[in-house]
């Protein structure tokens, strides 16, 4: 089978499409025929060596966590999956012809395999920051770089559980946002006091890690209502740094629900050919997404 790999850390240029053997099944485990594969950040961060603690891999290493596509293998011990399913979730080296999941769950019926692809790592991600920062019903989220997939779960999450959003993205993506339900305005200079403007914020959310730190302690008071999952300098501000995933198969049981209810939408900006794979990272990295990136296999 094809997969993307690579066998030192470093850039985008790192990444070869190479020939392997297939993966299969162990128990408790699922394999599938990869229709996509989602593109996330923590994929380029793990290229690169950043997170080794949270991910520690072996050189040469395959790429990806989420992926979409149709059973093909059932592991021992596993049941209510059968071979034939269409399923999305989380696993290792998706960025492949075949992958083994390890967290699924069938496939809502209006999802695509491009769209389903986006959900798993990203729906996990909101859940869980939207919990560790404690924000609740009737109190107002500050989203920092909210118009990428994390940003877009956490808008319609938070809007569905009646938190009010504010969110800050370039210009391009103001109306996004709102159509997400977030009270948006951009970042750039001035931008602390067109939040303030907006309304008084109780949690805030670095998504970008722009180097914002301090200005969102500064909005919330306090440094324990805020958390990041992109900027490592968090220390620094007493502000927590959030990077281990909590159960998967939880959240992407309240996907599934929260898709087939339509409170939750995550579009796919660009799809990429598995070749491709070094163009799609370089893309992720300009931080300038709106909702997903993923590799069509």
């Amino acid at each position: 089978m094809k997969k993307v790999s690579f066998a030192e850390f470093g850039g985008p240029d790192v990444l070869r499409l190479v020939d392997a053997e297939e993966p299969h099944a162990g128990p408790g485990q699922v394999r599938i025929a990869v229709r996509a594969a989602g593109v996330n950040p923590v994929d380029w961060r793990i290229r690169e060596g950043q997170i080794l603690k949270a991910h520690p891999i072996e050189l040469p290493s395959g790429v990806g966590l989420d992926a979409s596509g149709v059973v093909d293998e059932v592991g021992q011990g596993v049941e209510g999956i059968e071979v034939g399913d269409h399923v999305f979730g989380e696993g290792t080296s998706t960025y492949a012809e075949f992958a083994v999941l390890s967290a699924w769950a069938r496939m809502p019926e209006r999802l695509t395999f491009e769209e389903a692809a986006g959900y798993p790592s990203v729906v996990e991600t909101a859940l869980r920051i939207i919990r560790e920062v404690g924000v609740q019903a009737g109190q107002t989220l500050l989203v920092s770089g909210a118009s990428g997939g994390v940003g877009s779960a956490v808008l319609q999450i938070a809007r569905d559980r009646g938190i009010t959003v504010i969110g800050t993205a370039g210009d391009a993506n103001q109306d996004y946002l709102r159509s997400l339900g977030a009270l948006a305005t951009t970042y750039g200079e001035g931008w602390v006091e067109r939040v303030r403007r907006l309304g008084d914020v109780d949690a805030a959310l670095d998504l970008a890690g722009s180097g914002v730190i301090r200005e969102l302690v500064e909005l919330t008071g306090d440094p324990q209502r805020v958390i990041s999952i992109a900027d490592l300098a968090t220390s620094e501000f007493g502000v927590r740094f959030s990077g281990v995933a909590g159960s998967v198969p939880e959240a992407l049981a309240e996907a599934v629900g929260l898709i087939s209810r339509g409170k939750l939408r995550i579009p796919v900006e660009k799809s990429y050919p598995l070749a491709e794979a070094m163009a799609a990272h370089i893309d992720s990295q300009t931080g300038h997404t709106r909702g997903r990136r993923v590799l069509v296999v």
